[in-house]
């Protein structure tokens, strides 16, 4: 299955997690994926296999990976109790914060290289112990708590600047940057496909029209999506609503009802047996657990 793992990053300014661990399948289960904006992993802990552009590259141990908004990723980790995948993650919409960088010339030049040019390679490794950054993320876990949300964007972009000062020199170093020219990258097909559904995945889902507006054939449309991501259009547009639906259980106090119908799905009745086949749970019984289980209200990685 592949979905948009999608926040309203417009909305939410920036969506961090520090140190998250997962032990257990149950915890972590890898899906191709895409992101609005972009997205840093630092891996603390873990091995594994990430699979970015029809590419393969090893997961391990104090390495940094950087996906660009909508762009197709998969990871897949061996874990144990033995063997955690310990990760802290930064997501953001550029385009929110490139005003804030403007009196740092270099750094912005990186922001905007990093989401516009076509990379060598996603993933730096070897981050050097102690793991670089850590004091930074640390510091941010500790204030997120306590932030007021009108100040929010104010100490994002001060922890953005400050992250992005850390990486400049980091990104240097390990010639990420190569030749130093950059090349406008091409989005692929299948990432034109997934913008579309972010547009349209709350709507009744009519082949025909979104083919007409991609300019493909249906035919053609639903061969390309399953062989890009291994799910059919179907299966995406549910899976995506019931993201969507994890994120307003967690974020809001709307009803289940009003949720369902949000994230088209208006058939209260329907929406409350399909999210129980997906998550294992009722909607009413997600929403208890993760107040049960949470400090502070967040929103999930997937």
């Amino acid at each position: 299955m592949s979905y948009i793992a999608h926040l309203d990053l417009n909305e939410l300014k920036l969506y961090f997690a520090y140190q998250r661990k997962s032990t257990e399948i149950e915890q972590f289960q890898g899906t191709f994926h895409a992101h609005q904006g972009i997205e840093i992993l630092i891996v603390h802990e873990g091995k594994g296999t990430l699979i970015v552009d029809q590419k393969s590259y090893e997961v391990t141990s104090g390495m940094l990976c950087i996906f660009q908004p909508y762009q197709l990723h998969h990871i897949q980790m061996d874990l144990s109790r033995e063997t955690p995948f310990v990760r802290s993650i930064i997501q953001f919409e550029p385009s929110l914060y490139e005003s804030y960088f403007e009196k740092w010339p270099s750094l912005l030049a990186l922001l905007r290289h990093i989401h516009t040019s076509k990379l060598s390679s996603p993933c730096l490794y070897d981050l050097k112990p102690p793991m670089q950054f850590h004091s930074l993320l640390q510091s941010m876990d500790h204030r997120i708590p306590a932030l007021n949300q009108k100040d929010a964007l104010e100490e994002y972009s001060l922890f953005l600047i400050a992250f992005f000062r850390d990486f400049k020199s980091v990104w240097e170093q390990k010639s990420m940057g190569q030749s130093g020219i950059s090349i406008t990258r091409k989005p692929h097909q299948a990432e034109r496909i997934l913008a579309w559904l972010e547009g349209h995945y709350t709507e009744p889902l009519r082949l025909e029209r979104m083919a007409g507006e991609l300019h493909l054939s249906p035919h053609h449309l639903s061969h390309l999506f399953k062989e890009c991501t291994g799910s059919s259009i179907s299966d995406y547009v549910i899976a995506r609503r019931m993201q969507q639906a994890v994120k307003l259980l967690i974020s809001t106090d709307q009803s289940v009802a009003y949720i369902g119908e949000a994230v088209g799905m208006p058939n209260c009745s329907f929406f409350c047996k399909t999210f129980k086949k997906k998550m294992g749970v009722t909607p009413h019984q997600y929403r208890k657990q993760w107040q049960t289980q949470s400090g502070f209200t967040t929103t999930p990685d997937f």
